[in-house]
C-alpha cells in the first residue's frame, strides 16, 4: 500500500482537531501544528467536511472540528474520505478482480491484503493516536523487528 500525501495529511489534521478537543480550530493552526501547506489543507478538510468526518463553521469564531467522537473515527474512514478504498490494484477494488489459469490465485493474496490493511486502520481511531494509546495488535506489529525493515 502506498499512503499519498492527501491521506497522511487527512489523518494529521484529523488527529489534530482530537487532540484540539471540543470547538473549532483555525485552518492555519493546524497546517502550522502539522506543517501541511494551507491551500492544500483546504481541500482535505473539505474532503472531510462532505464525509461527515469535520464539522466547519465560518468567521471570527469559526474553524474546524470532529463531528464526532474522535474514539468513533477510524484511520481507514479518514483515507476512505479523501482517497477512496484502500486497496486497489489499477484502479479497481479487489473483490472485483479475476485472474484466468497460473494467476488465479492471485486474487486472494489481493484480498487477503486489503483484510490485513482493514485489520489495522480500521481499529485505529483518530482517538487512539491522538492519545498515543495504539490497540495491542498493532502494537505487537510494529514491534516486530522485521516491520521496521526497509524491504
Amino acid at each position: 500500500m502506498r499512503v499519498s500525501a492527501k491521506a497522511d495529511y487527512a489523518i494529521r489534521a484529523a488527529i489534530e482537531l482530537a487532540a484540539a478537543g471540543e470547538g473549532p480550530v483555525k485552518g492555519d493552526r493546524i497546517a502550522k501544528a502539522q506543517s501541511i501547506p494551507p491551500n492544500f489543507l483546504e481541500n482535505i478538510l473539505a474532503d472531510l467536511r462532505n464525509a461527515g468526518i469535520v464539522g466547519s463553521r465560518r468567521g471570527a469564531e469559526g474553524g474546524y472540528w470532529l463531528a464526532r467522537p474522535a474514539d468513533e473515527v477510524s484511520l481507514a474512514e479518514v483515507i476512505r474520505a479523501v482517497d477512496g478504498p484502500l486497496a486497489n490494484v489499477r484502479g479497481v477494488r479487489s473483490d472485483q478482480l479475476e485472474y484466468e489459469g497460473s494467476a488465479k490465485a492471485l486474487e486472494q493474496v489481493w484480498i487477503a491484503v486489503r483484510a490485513s490493511l482493514r485489520g489495522v486502520l480500521e481499529q485505529v481511531t483518530l482517538a487512539d493516536v491522538a492519545r498515543g494509546e495504539l490497540p495491542g495488535h498493532v502494537r505487537e506489529l510494529a514491534a516486530d523487528p522485521d516491520a521496521w525493515a526497509p524491504h
